[in-house]
């Protein structure tokens, strides 16, 4: 396995392969001169991560995952991009597959390029934050492998390609915790799964286990993001894929349990090309002083009706002629129709200012619809994101298409979430966080939650300190890379505010379990926070696996590794084999996902499968397929 990039989640990624599925892996990195430039505390962050690397190597290596060397000796070759040399030097010729997770889009084509036609067969995973572009990258890439295969078919061929974003696999579940602290959503086949945190039942309840359990929470700590919920907890940390036994002799822990909901994607509010709405071009006192008028103008034309006997639309047409001075000045009418006249006259002289006041408030809305919006007067229950980088923008995305009121805080002015918010018209406050005055402009003292998505745990840290101390009950979730650091920052922020929910995420922690599956051939389809360890949900063929094919559902089920969630019917991909037994527990075929399988329901060779695994465990499942492979 080669894996090539600039940035935390190279590092990541590396000790995924390493410690989880005992791959030999080899990091391609910039030279130390030529890296991208981070903040002060992306060095400590590199740190953290090659720290993490040769821990979880070592913790595998004890365990004889593999017998792989230290990670000391692990190959690193720095080179400032990837070329055919450098792919010759590291062996991409005999590599199984090749992961580009530079932080810049157009490297990371780039290489692709280069190794797609250095070597057809490797198969690669790339990292885009384009996903118009990557879907088309992803299609070119694959029919390269296809022609080079002679025969113009890339069915035969391992190679394939995979395009990952890291900030649409975590943007999902920093949007939840936010929104609600506990929902986890994975969006798949036109469905969308959504695990919920439970708290435990007061005595005399009993809790709804949903569709399954999915884990256990902590059991030491009120907060379940505390110390306790990283990957070295323990018997008192979270139990991910419990049986039901498990389940059942955990009193008063809480539980993660899946459910099943429908989602049809709702359309941006700001999705008219960007022209403001109607009642947004006028402010609502013009709007009620315009329909005081048109009120004064239907008074008069009633009253002049009264008077004159005439039809309404010709009273009403009256009426305008003298609203606008241009009807003859009535010398021998009645004493009423001269009043209705001078009171027609009087309201002509209040709608010219009006009138001009409708017309500037409109030519203003228009000439800042392209500007930031400030945070309107009385905004409250808002949602405080630091940061509009790549993780930040996707956020807000999905912040606004839940209907979530959004104000943002950054620094930079040529941010890359800059246009979005425009577009969406989110208020943006411009300045440092760490700056006295910013975090108030932004009305932190009656926001819902803080999302603290910068670049920098530092920062992250120091925003979310000056939150807690404005707002003590404030909801806080912090983007921390550094498992240790975040692990000191629980216990602090748990002493000090024992009543509010905090919640750490690290986007490189997310991610990086998606593409190790990825570089494995297995596409990963969500991936959701338990604590400070994370659960996969993968598609994969019944085919062989021996701990699958031939099984029930419920045998199929190993506590702790994998569970057999629903079965995906619909093309490509056959369903039974002619030999197989007719006295099976067949589900009826149908295109897309069926769930709530029966547990005597016989896994056969023709079927794929959607389940949920930990890390090892479905390192487990595609490790053993791959040894068979390798032998055979």
């Amino acid at each position: 396995m080669i894996v090539c990039g600039d940035d935390g989640l190279a590092h990541r990624l590396a000790a995924e392969l390493r410690g989880v599925y005992a791959e030999q892996v080899t990091l391609v990195v910039p030279p130390s001169g030529r890296r991208v430039r981070r903040p002060v505390v992306g060095r400590a962050r590199a740190a953290s991560a090659a720290l993490l690397d040769r821990v979880v190597s070592a913790a595998a290596g004890r365990a004889g995952a593999g017998g792989g060397e230290p990670a000391a000796n692990e190959p690193v070759v720095e080179a400032a991009e990837v070329t055919e040399a450098v792919l010759t030097e590291v062996g991409a010729d005999r590599a199984a597959a090749l992961a580009l997770v530079y932080d810049d889009d157009e490297t990371n084509i780039r290489a692709a390029l280069t190794a797609r036609r250095f070597n057809p067969r490797l198969r690669l995973v790339l990292r885009l934050y384009n996903r118009r572009l990557g879907q088309h990258i992803e299609e070119l890439l694959d029919q390269t492998a296809a022609v080079a295969s002679g025969d113009g078919q890339s069915a035969g061929l391992d190679a394939s390609t995979t395009v990952l974003s890291d900030a649409d696999t975590a943007a999902p579940a920093l949007a939840a915790t936010a929104l609600v602290g506990t929902s986890k959503v994975v969006q798949t086949e036109g469905l969308v799964l959504r695990a919920v945190e439970r708290q435990p039942p007061r005595p005399g309840e009993v809790a709804d286990p949903g569709l399954c359990t999915l884990a256990l929470l902590s059991a030491t700590s009120n907060d379940p993001a505390g110390a306790d919920g990283s990957e070295g907890s323990g018997e008192n940390g979270p139990r991910l894929l419990p049986d039901e036994a498990a389940v059942a002799a955990a009193t008063g822990r809480g539980t993660v349990v899946l459910e099943q909901v429908s989602y049809s994607g709702p359309s941006l509010p700001a999705g008219r090309g960007g022209v403001p709405p109607f009642a947004s071009l006028f402010s609502r006192r013009l709007r009620w002083s315009l329909a005081g008028l048109v009120g004064c103008v239907l008074a008069l034309a009633v009253g002049l009706m009264i008077v004159t006997g005439e039809h309404p639309l010709y009273a009403t047409y009256v009426t305008l002629l003298d609203l606008f001075g241009i009807n003859d000045p009535a010398f021998h009418e009645s004493t009423a129709r001269q009043v209705l006249q001078l009171l027609s006259g009087l309201v002509g002289l209040l709608l010219l200012p009006v009138l001009l006041a409708a017309v500037l408030e409109a030519l203003g809305t228009f000439r800042s619809a392209s500007a930031l919006r400030k945070p309107p007067r009385g905004l409250g229950g808002h949602v405080v994101l630091l940061g509009l980088g790549k993780i930040g923008t996707r956020v807000l995305t999905r912040l606004r298409e839940l209907h979530i009121p959004v104000v943002c805080v950054e620094s930079d002015p040529d941010a890359r979430g800059m246009a979005t918010a425009r577009r969406l018209r989110v208020p943006v406050v411009l300045g440092d966080v760490t700056q006295e005055g910013v975090l108030e402009a932004a009305k932190i003292h009656r926001a819902h939650a803080l999302l603290a998505l910068t670049s920098a745990d530092t920062t992250n840290l120091e925003a979310s300190l000056y939150a807690r101390s404005v707002r003590p009950d404030l909801r806080v979730v912090l983007r921390l890379y550094d498992d240790d650091f975040a692990t000191a920052v629980y216990r602090t922020l748990r002493a000090a505010h024992p009543f509010a929910l905090t919640r750490s995420r690290s986007v490189s922690h997310l991610a990086a379990p998606a593409f190790a599956g990825a570089m494995m051939g297995r596409q990963i389809l969500g991936a959701i926070p338990v604590e400070r360890r994370v659960l996969l949900f993968a598609e994969l063929d019944v085919a062989g696996h021996p701990q699958l094919e031939g099984r029930t559902v419920g045998e199929a089920f190993r506590a702790g590794s994998w569970r057999v969630l629903a079965l995906n019917t619909s093309p490509p991909g056959g369903r039974r084999g002619e030999g197989e037994p007719a006295g099976e527990e067949r589900v009826p075929a149908a295109s897309g996902l069926v769930w709530d399988l029966p547990p005597t329901y016989v896994l056969g060779a023709g079927d794929r499968v959607v389940l949920a695994a930990t890390r090892r465990g479905l390192a487990e499942l595609l490790g053993r397929r791959r040894r068979e492979r390798a032998g055979a």
